[in-house]
């Protein structure tokens, strides 16, 4: 079932064509327009040209206003304006042809289709690129929603088609966004030469700024510049700085937003991603794009890379000073290997920690809506493998234990081992009619369920299949999802 290590560069030229088709058709191209001291035209005199007005004075152009008349809101940015360093010019007529001269982009506030079409093409005459406010057939760019932390600065598009998803999504990054990351990213600028003096390009630079970034996510902007000198220093002579290091990250269920933070920033730190068969493509969408991606999938029954060669392969890679992230299924600690993985590479000198992520028990009960723990069915929770390293239902498990009708079970990987683990909760005593949920996929678009009792277990593994992964819960707590679904089919036959 093994494979040799000359099959692994075969996956990874599949890995490879895939990153290659991995980036998708885009609507548009997200671009940012550097116009401090440069000239912008602004056509129209409306509340909506007064807010394009605003944000093009904000990004230290040089606005050229043609429009006879402003509006009061208009008047009032004007008038503010005025007194800065920077002022906006108020041409008091129509625009012109020759209103395009020395401009670097033109934006047109106007009333009708016709003066908007008669704008735009004046403008692509002139060679300058144009947008007509509300006028999308007349836009050779567009203005998304904005995440203003300045220099840090997001944009948001949704190519016109719902800007309500680009207010919705721009409100989602600002709660994700601490306001002192501003603050943060003005030290960055202020910091970078004394990087690039000191440290030399590639990894000792990657791990100060990887640490930078580690600090502006948890703390306040306190740290004077003095002290990220020290930082720049420890890492300048820091002798394991260009080792790399192994991150194990719990990936979860497959629904990535599910994810840690941790998680996604170990993902986008990435340089090789060893990731199981089990992670779904939108949790690897997350990762830098740079990163080297390679599937060391592990699957019961199926031909997989030998754990050993996964050892091999981290090892090696971290010696090579790279940035290595395991990518697991679910929480890595939790039946994951993650115990045999981290003492594999702390033998070998190599750093390592783990990233936690969902595990599926925890998936498996928000999806059913129900506590694993309620304290009217269970007193304990128990997470069993149905798996063991023969392949078999391990000979360890204290299955009198197990058999109480006061605990909540979930067995991991039991599919193949289902008849076993139902012949040995009945032998040890748990009544046939124990309710029982399987599911498979959970979190995933092919997500399926089957709900019974212990008596059928094995048939409710047979109807699910065991092409997915498959996750068994046993107890009372299982008897509320069940009175639900009956409550739903009887609503729907009165109906």
């Amino acid at each position: 079932m093994a494979i040799i290590p000359l099959q692994l560069n075969e996956t990874e030229n599949k890995v490879s064509k895939r990153r290659k088709e991995r980036i998708d058709a885009l609507a548009v191209l997200p671009v940012f327009f550097k116009l401090k001291d440069k000239n912008v035209l602004l056509a129209g005199g409306s509340d909506a040209g007064a807010w394009k007005a605003e944000l093009l004075w904000a990004s230290g152009a040089i606005v050229h206003i043609y429009t006879p008349e402003l509006s009061a809101e208009f008047q009032e940015i004007y008038e503010n304006a005025k007194s800065s360093q920077n002022p906006m010019i108020w041409h008091e007529r129509p625009w012109a042809t020759d209103s395009f001269e020395h401009m670097e982009i033109a934006i047109g506030d106007m009333e009708t289709e016709g003066a908007g079409q008669a704008f735009y093409c004046a403008a692509k005459a002139a060679g300058i690129a144009v947008n007509v406010i509300d006028q999308p057939e007349f836009c050779m760019f567009q203005f998304g929603s904005i995440v203003n932390r300045s220099p840090i600065v997001v944009g948001i598009s949704t190519n016109g088609a719902a800007p309500i998803f680009g207010q919705a999504i721009r409100r989602r990054i600002e709660t994700l966004l601490p306001a002192s990351i501003q603050d943060w990213a003005k030290k960055a600028e202020e910091v970078r030469p004394f990087v690039n003096e000191a440290l030399d390009f590639g990894r000792p630079r990657r791990i100060f700024w990887e640490k930078f970034v580690d600090l502006a996510f948890t703390k306040s902007i306190s740290s004077p510049l003095e002290y990220l000198k020290k930082l720049i220093h420890n890492v300048e002579n820091d002798k394991s700085s260009t080792d790399g290091k192994v991150t194990l990250v719990g990936a979860g269920p497959g629904d990535p937003e599910l994810l840690t933070l941790k998680a996604v920033r170990a993902l986008q730190a990435a340089d090789v991603i060893l990731y199981d068969d089990l992670v779904s493509g939108e949790v690897l969408e997350l990762a830098r794009r740079e990163a080297k991606r390679l599937l060391v999938g592990k699957r019961g029954g199926r031909e997989s890379c030998r754990q050993e060669d996964i050892n091999d392969m981290m090892v090696k890679l971290a010696k090579a000073g790279k940035n290595v992230v395991r990518l697991k299924s679910g929480d890595p600690s939790v039946f994951g290997r993650s115990g045999e993985e981290m003492a594999w590479l702390r033998a070998q000198n190599i750093y390592v920690h783990v990233v936690p992520g969902i595990t599926a028990a925890s998936a498996m009960a928000e999806r059913l809506g129900i506590s694993l723990t309620h304290r009217d069915h269970a007193q304990s929770l128990r997470l069993t493998t149905g798996h063991s390293k023969k392949g078999d239902l391990p000979h360890e498990v204290d299955w009198s234990a197990i058999a109480d009708t006061t605990t909540t079970n979930i067995f991991y990987m039991g599919g193949r081992t289902a008849p076993k683990i139902r012949e040995q909760l009945l032998a040890n005593g748990l009544p046939a009619h124990t309710p029982v949920a399987i599911m498979s996929a959970i979190t995933r678009d092919e997500e399926k369920h089957w709900f019974g009792i212990l008596d059928h277990l094995e048939q409710g593994v047979e109807e699910l299949g065991i092409d997915q992964p498959i996750l068994i819960g046993v107890g009372n707590i299982f008897s509320m999802v069940q009175k639900r679904q009956q409550e739903k089919l009887d609503n729907q036959s009165i109906v």
